[in-house]
C-alpha cells in the first residue's frame, strides 16, 4: 500500500504556477529523497501532502485520506519538520516537548516526554534551553517533536541544513531505524550523499517532476557520459573545453577534471586533442548523481522568472 499517492497536483500563487502537475507515489516504510533546486516547488508540494495547502488541481490520498477533504486527519498522522527551527528558544528541551505533547492531547504528558527524550538520547539535556543548543541538537529536538505522537508518515524539509557531518550521519541512522519500524519518510535535501541513502529519489525542477527511481535508475536514465582528465594545469584545459560541441559540464574534482556530455561519441571527439597532449590522461569515469542534478538544472526554466 502507498502512504502517498497523489496525481497531477497544481498550485498557483497569483499568475505563477509553483507546482505543475506533480504526481508521486511513496510506499509504506519507504524512504524517498525529494531533490530539486531552491524555488523548485518542493516545500509547496510537501505542504499540500501534509494538509497545510489545498491544491488548485489534482487529486490524491495520503495515509489513505483524501488530500482535499481530510486535511485534518492527515495532520494528525503526519510529522512535519520544517526548514527553520520553530521551537521556543527560551524554554528547555523538556518544556518544548511538553508543549507539543499537549497540542496533540497526549496523556500522560510526562510519560510521553520521558519516553521521547530517552528514545533519542536527550534525557541528560532535558533542562537545557533550546536556544543554547548546537545545530545538531536543535535538529534532534525537532525530530523528537515530530515523532512524539507516533506518526505514520514523516515529512522532512531540508532537515540537515547547517549541521556537521557527524550529526548528519547520526540523523540518517535514526531515520533508517524509524523506517525499519514501519515509518514512511519523504525528505527534501540538497546533499547528494543523503539522496544516495534513500530507497528512491524524485527530482523536481521549477514545479515539474523530471525523474523518479532508485539513484542508479535516475543516473542511467539521464543518459550522460563522463570522462576524467588527469594532468597538469587543468584550469587551462577546463577553459578550453567549456562551450565545445558535446561538452555539457566541466568541473574540477580534486586533482582531476570531470567532463560530462549527453553523447559519448561527440564527447570523445571534443576530448581528442586534449587526450593527445603529453602529460595528459583521459579515461572513462562514473557519472554521479550530482552530474545528473546539474544537468537537470541547466535544462530547466525558472517558473518564477
Amino acid at each position: 500500500m502507498n502512504a502517498i499517492d497523489v496525481h497531477d497536483l497544481v498550485k498557483r500563487f497569483g499568475d505563477k504556477t509553483v507546482v505543475d502537475h506533480v504526481s508521486m507515489q511513496v510506499a509504506e516504510g519507504e524512504i524517498v529523497g525529494f531533490l530539486g533546486p531552491n524555488g523548485s516547488g518542493k516545500t509547496t508540494t510537501i505542504r499540500i501532502m501534509c494538509g497545510l495547502l489545498t491544491p488548485d488541481e489534482g487529486e490524491g490520498r495520503v495515509l489513505g485520506h483524501d488530500i482535499r477533504r481530510e486535511g485534518l486527519r492527515i495532520k494528525r498522522e503526519v510529522g512535519y519538520m520544517t526548514q527553520k527551527f520553530s521551537f521556543y528558544e527560551d524554554l528547555t528541551i523538556a518544556e518544548n516537548l511538553e508543549f507539543v505533547a499537549r497540542l496533540y492531547g497526549l496523556k500522560p504528558v510526562a510519560t510521553h516526554v520521558a519516553d521521547t527524550l530517552a528514545d533519542l538520547g536527550m534525557t541528560s539535556r532535558k533542562n537545557q534551553l533550546a536556544g543554547t543548543l548546537s545545530g545538531g541538537w536543535k535538529q534532534r529536538l525537532a525530530l523528537a517533536a515530530c515523532i512524539m505522537h507516533k506518526p505514520r508518515l514523516l515529512l522532512l524539509d531540508e532537515p540537515t541544513a547547517g549541521v556537521d557531518p557527524k550529526a548528519r550521519r547520526e540523523f540518517w541512522d535514526e531515520i533508517h531505524r524509524l523506517a525499519h519500524g514501519g515509518l514512511t519518510v519523504l525528505v527534501s535535501t540538497h546533499y547528494m550523499d543523503e539522496a544516495e541513502r534513500c530507497h528512491r529519489i524524485s527530482y523536481i525542477s521549477y514545479g515539474r517532476m523530471l525523474a523518479t527511481g532508485t539513484v542508479d535508475q535516475v543516473i542511467a536514465d539521464a543518459g550522460l557520459t563522463t570522462f576524467v582528465v588527469h594532468g597538469e594545469r587543468l584550469d587551462r584545459i577546463a577553459d578550453r573545453l567549456k562551450g565545445r560541441d558535446g561538452v555539457a559540464q566541466v568541473a574540477p574534482f580534486g586533482t582531476t577534471l570531470h567532463v560530462v556530455g549527453p553523447d559519448p561519441e561527440r564527447l570523445k571527439a571534443a576530448l581528442a586533442d586534449i587526450a593527445a597532449e603529453p602529460g595528459i590522461r583521459v579515461e572513462p569515469g562514473q557519472t554521479s548523481l550530482e552530474d545528473v542534478f546539474i544537468q537537470f538544472m541547466s535544462g530547466s526554466r525558472d517558473n518564477m522568472a
